[in-house]
C-alpha cells in the first residue's frame, strides 16, 4: 500500500504540473487506465493485472543504459541475421526509448530518428534526425504495456514509406512476440499472474 500512496502522490503532483493523463501514465510506466484510478485517489475499482515498471536505477547512468542499448543491439543483430534483413534506421519512441535508440544507432552504425507519440493524434517525427522514407526501421521503447504506442510508431512509419522490420524494447507486460505483424523482441518479459 505504500507504494500504491507514493504513486498516488507522484501521479496528482504531475497533474498539478500540467500533465495530461496521457503522459503521467507514459511518466509512471503504468497504463492509462491505472493512471485515471491513481488520479481518482483510488476510489474507483483498481485495473487488474496491472504491473508498475521503474527502471531508474539505468536511467541514472549511462553506462547502465549503454549496456542495456548493447544488449538490445545484439537481440536486433540477431533477428537480423534469422530474418536475412537489413535495418537503416533505428528509430527511439519519445522520451523513454530515445537514450537506448541512439546508443543502439552508434552501436549499429544506423541512421537514428525519433518519434514523439500523441495520444489523441497520429504523432510525428522530429525534423532534427533521420528520415525513414524507403529505409527498414527498427523501433526502441523502455516498456510496452498494451502496444498501443508502438501501433502508432508503425502506422506513421508506413505512412511515411518506411519498412518497420522490428521492435525492440527493455520489458514486454504482455504475451506479444509481434506489434501490428511487427516482430517484437524484448529483454524482459513479465505477466501477472
Amino acid at each position: 500500500m505504500k507504494e500504491t500512496d507514493s504513486l498516488i502522490k507522484k501521479a496528482l503532483k504531475f497533474k498539478e504540473g500540467g500533465l495530461t493523463d496521457y503522459e503521467i501514465a507514459e511518466e509512471l510506466n503504468v497504463s492509462k487506465e491505472t493512471a485515471a484510478w491513481l488520479l481518482t485517489r483510488g476510489k474507483e475499482k483498481k485495473p487488474e493485472g496491472e504491473l508498475k515498471v521503474g527502471w531508474r536505477s539505468i536511467g541514472v547512468s549511462p553506462s547502465r543504459i549503454g549496456s542495456i542499448s548493447y544488449a538490445l543491439s545484439d537481440i536486433i543483430l540477431e533477428e537480423m541475421e534469422k530474418r536475412e534483413m537489413d535495418a537503416d534506421v533505428v528509430v527511439g519512441i519519445a522520451i523513454n526509448g530515445i537514450p537506448f535508440a541512439t546508443y543502439i544507432a552508434e552501436e549499429l552504425g544506423l541512421d537514428l530518428a525519433v518519434f514523439r507519440p500523441h495520444h489523441e493524434k497520429a504523432g510525428a517525427f522530429c525534423s532534427n534526425y533521420a528520415t525513414i522514407a524507403s529505409k527498414n526501421v527498427v523501433i526502441v521503447d523502455d516498456v510496452i504495456g498494451t502496444g498501443e504506442t508502438l501501433k502508432s510508431a508503425i502506422k506513421a512509419i508506413k505512412a511515411e514509406k518506411g519498412n518497420p522490420v522490428l521492435c525492440v524494447c527493455l520489458l514486454n507486460k504482455r504475451s506479444m512476440n509481434d506489434v501490428g505483424g511487427v516482430p517484437l523482441r524484448c529483454l524482459i518479459r513479465a505477466r501477472a499472474l
